[in-house]
């Protein structure tokens, strides 16, 4: 580093990786700045430096002095030690320290009294919260939150058949299993410790998952507007159970709350969803699979107006970028759970997810957000229709042209038969049909693909109280029908 260089740096002030002092005199203090630096990105130390960046320099004994401090201080009062390098720039006003710390690998890094330090702006911190000190032992690979036990759970928590059409789908009649009780066949497959199931089994096998882990689901909401905090929502659900059952949930719901268009097809086609699946279904499980399952959240899922949010707890680990996993680039925070949930989720890994997802629909945003601790993904819908309003901009009308008359015969009937909620037999006898299989065939099934129609107790299909009701979507395409039969 070179005179001009230095004074650049220094006139830009100090900030998370850059560091002013006029001296030091304590190997504590000194290893307590070291630290933080390894544990946050690395950073560089500029001993002989005032406050304000004004440079007050350093003699040649103090020179002496503060290596060998320096050198103490990492090898001795930082846990494990940390390898700074130290150069010296000569100036008018003497010499100026400039010790570079690395980032370090083997975070966290402690001081003597076993504290964990990390930069926050220009200033250090003490890290006291679990969550946090967790998520360092994970970067550093000496835990994973998808392999931690879950307490109280067992064997006896594991959905069978689930668990059984897995194994047999992807082992068939392996001999390596063969004569293995289900507790060494959960643990030899990395899904529990022979007792208790970890997070993995929990979430892709569990009966009911949110029993133990309540946090861990899909809050979906769809809104009229483009406002997070309207008050109104056309749409809302918690959607819990495993993992795949979290992912069809969300996509269902997401599917009903977006519109479905032509783009030029047949007219009895039920046509493309806006935002075409592909982009969807990548950026959900995107979100299911890589979300940090150290930190006690929810995935949020919002429709609004002119977009679809999908905001996933922990933000992107390491160095990783919203640029880097763009073109492919990815860190796997959850291996167990990725290997498993490969076989199970519509997921490719090898950092391919979000590339497909914006070939498909290149009006993708990606957030990362490290002080919030979440990542956010945000699919723009096509062009809505605006009205200014004395509450402000407001969407006028949630179905565009593009929702047509369009539909089947057998859907179009259903649709103007439904009134409020209904169960299957009340409909059934409203068209008139007597043979259920051709009814849930013909009608009933291609309605709820299609998001026009949804299910009361969307998590209980079997249900004997389960009734039927138009969405959104479907109560959009029924006004619009009758608007059209009354001008005609």
């Amino acid at each position: 580093m070179n005179i001009s260089e230095l004074t650049s740096i220094l006139s830009c002030g100090e900030d998370s990786r850059h560091q002013f002092k006029r001296n030091a005199t304590n190997a504590d203090g000194l290893a307590a700045e070291l630290a933080a630096f390894a544990n946050s990105g690395g950073g560089w130390l500029f001993l002989g430096v005032n406050d304000d960046g004004s440079i007050a320099g350093l003699d040649g004994a103090a020179i002496r002095r503060l290596n060998q401090l320096v050198s103490n201080a990492a090898s001795h009062n930082v846990r494990p030690p940390v390898h700074p390098l130290s150069e010296n720039v000569q100036t008018d006003q003497g010499i100026v320290m400039v010790v570079e710390v690395p980032d370090g690998l083997a975070k966290p890094y402690l001081d003597n009294q076993g504290r964990i330090w990390v930069k926050q702006g220009s200033d250090k911190r003490h890290v006291t919260s679990r969550e946090e000190m967790q998520r360092m032992f994970q970067r550093s690979g000496l835990v994973y939150a998808d392999v931690v036990p879950v307490a109280g759970t067992s064997v006896e928590d594991i959905d069978e058949k689930a668990f059984a059409n897995y194994f047999n789908r992807r082992y068939g009649e392996s001999s390596e299993y063969a004569g293995l009780t289900r507790e060494q066949l959960l643990q030899n497959l990395g899904l529990g410790d022979g007792r208790e199931l970890n997070l993995t089994g929990l979430i892709l096998f569990g009966r009911t998952p949110q029993r133990w882990r309540p946090a861990f689901e899909v809050k979906a909401v769809a809104f009229p507007g483009t406002a997070l905090h309207d008050t109104r929502y056309l749409d809302s659900e918690d959607i819990k159970g495993t993992l795949l059952e979290q992912f069809r949930g969300a996509f269902a719901f997401i599917k009903r709350n977006l519109h479905h268009v032509q783009h030029g097809r047949g007219f009895n086609t039920l046509g493309e969803l806006e935002i075409p699946e592909t982009a969807l279904e990548e950026l959900l499980v995107n979100a299911l699979i890589h979300r940090d399952y150290f930190t006690s959240a929810s995935i949020r899922l919002m429709v609004f107006a002119d977009r679809v949010e999908i905001v996933s707890p922990g933000h992107l680990p390491d160095s990783l970028s919203p640029e880097d996993i763009r073109r492919g680039k990815t860190i796997r925070r959850n291996p167990t759970l990725t290997e498993h949930a490969s076989h199970i989720l519509p997921y490719r890994g090898m950092g391919s997810g979000i590339p497909r997802a914006l070939e498909a629909w290149p009006r993708i945003d990606l957030l990362d957000d490290p002080a919030g601790n979440q990542f956010t993904a945000v699919a723009w819908r096509p062009e809505a229709e605006w009205r200014s309003g004395a509450g402000g901009d407001q969407v006028t009308d949630q179905v565009t042209d593009q929702v047509t008359d369009q539909v089947p015969p057998e859907i179009g009937r259903l649709l103007m038969a439904m009134e409020g909620e209904m169960k299957r037999a009340e409909l059934q006898e409203a068209l008139g049909l007597k043979h259920t299989p051709h009814f849930r065939d013909a009608y009933l099934r291609p309605a709820l693909e299609a998001g026009l129609v949804e299910l009361t107790i969307p998590d209980k299909p079997n249900s004997r109280l389960q009734k039927y009701r138009l969405t959104t979507t479907g109560n959009a395409w029924l006004q619009q029908h009758n608007n059209i039969k009354n001008k005609g």
